[in-house]
């Protein structure tokens, strides 16, 4: 797991608490005219999307502005107008100078990638939940994964385990080398959002990890039970591996999903050789599942074929024959008790896979959708 762990990254989103913090128009006050007026079409000007004339009347303002209330007033529309401009680090130098509160500076400071004062200014706003995700955030972009795990803990600790969360935790554990960290938490996310998308996003990243074609078409498996394929690419990628595997059944069913085929002669034969080899393997099934030796071809046959409770009869035969395929029969066994109904007997399947076999991390991530389950 070590390859996935250096490409899955996922970040908790801060629009919602960005959105909630943005700067507002300052309200009319006691300012002399010739302060107010150029006030009013600096923010007639931003909300219009005309900075430059903004700035230009906040400057014009500024100029007139006498007292200390007209100074605040005229930093508070420029901070406003700099915010509206996306201008965020002139925003919080406006802001700052007139004491504003670091929960209305740490956002800007965020937007405006000073990470270093972000941190700061949140941690002086206190322990709000905003201010905490602001000051996670902003360790993951200054690389200190380490700080970024411990702000994300204490963060679900104080809020909950909100998918975004765990995602941008996991981020930060794999970044910081905690490979034990990063799966306790992928699960702990999984479970809280099973969601097609949450799986799609999970094992994207897995199938990009060097691996077996038996592990690799027990992925596809699970991609397809997760509705998490969605490119024809990959429903031509899960048929050829099919066939690859001596499972000539499972690839008639899924390369027609990659769509018409007749453009590509590659894909055409291999539909053709799928479709040659699929009656003839679904045959010979029988008899093969009652010898240890050639009952894993029978689970596959079976398989592909849809008939679940003679697969799982014949990968629990093929376990049997021991050696290095006796894993390769529990995880396809699993898989056919999943498709069975059979969850629990499948759940011990996935769980009596060597942890040293190359099969374990596919059977980890089937034991993981099966808890979902139930």
């Amino acid at each position: 797991m070590k390859s996935v762990m250096q490409r899955i990254a996922a970040r908790a989103s801060l629009a919602g608490v960005l959105a909630a913090l943005v700067v507002a128009a300052p309200g009319a006050a006691a300012v002399s005219s010739a302060v107010g007026k150029p006030l009013q079409s600096a923010a007639a000007a931003a909300k219009a999307g005309n900075t430059g004339a903004a700035i230009k009347a906040v400057d014009q303002a500024r100029a007139a502005a006498k007292t200390d209330e007209e100074r605040k007033k005229v930093a508070e529309m420029a901070g406003y107008v700099y915010t509206r401009a996306g201008q965020y680090g002139k925003a919080a130098a406006e802001l700052e100078s007139i004491g504003a509160p670091a929960t209305q500076l740490a956002p800007l400071y965020y937007q405006a990638g000073q990470y270093d004062k972000a941190i700061a200014t949140a941690k002086r706003a206190g322990g709000g939940e905003g201010m905490q995700i602001i000051i996670a955030q902003s360790y993951l972009h200054t690389g200190r994964a380490k700080d970024a795990v411990v702000a994300y803990q204490n963060l679900i600790k104080a809020n909950g385990p909100k998918p975004a969360y765990l995602s941008s935790l996991a981020s930060a554990q794999y970044k910081a080398g905690d490979k034990a960290g990063y799966l306790a938490t992928t699960t702990k996310l999984i479970k809280v959002d099973s969601s097609p998308e949450r799986w799609k996003a999970l094992l994207t990243n897995f199938m990009q990890t060097s691996m077996r074609p038996e592990a690799r078409l027990a992925s596809f498996y699970l991609m397809q039970q997760t509705g998490a394929i969605d490119r024809p690419v990959d429903w031509l990628d899960f048929g050829k591996l099919a066939i690859v595997n001596n499972q000539p059944g499972t690839a008639v069913a899924v390369l027609p999903k990659a769509g018409d085929l007749s453009g590509d002669p590659m894909s055409a034969k291999l539909m053709t050789a799928a479709s040659s080899r699929a009656a003839p393997a679904l045959a010979a099934a029988p008899k093969q599942a009652a010898n240890p030796a050639t009952a894993l071809q029978a689970g596959n046959a079976f398989l592909g074929a849809g008939q679940y409770p003679q697969a799982a009869a014949a990968y629990a035969t093929a376990v049997k024959a021991g050696g290095a395929t006796a894993d390769q029969a529990r995880v396809y066994g699993g898989i056919a008790l999943v498709k069975a109904g059979n969850l629990g007997a499948a759940k011990a399947q996935f769980a009596a896979v060597d942890p040293k076999s190359y099969m374990k991390d596919i059977a980890d991530l089937w034991a993981l959708y099966v808890s979902t389950k139930g």
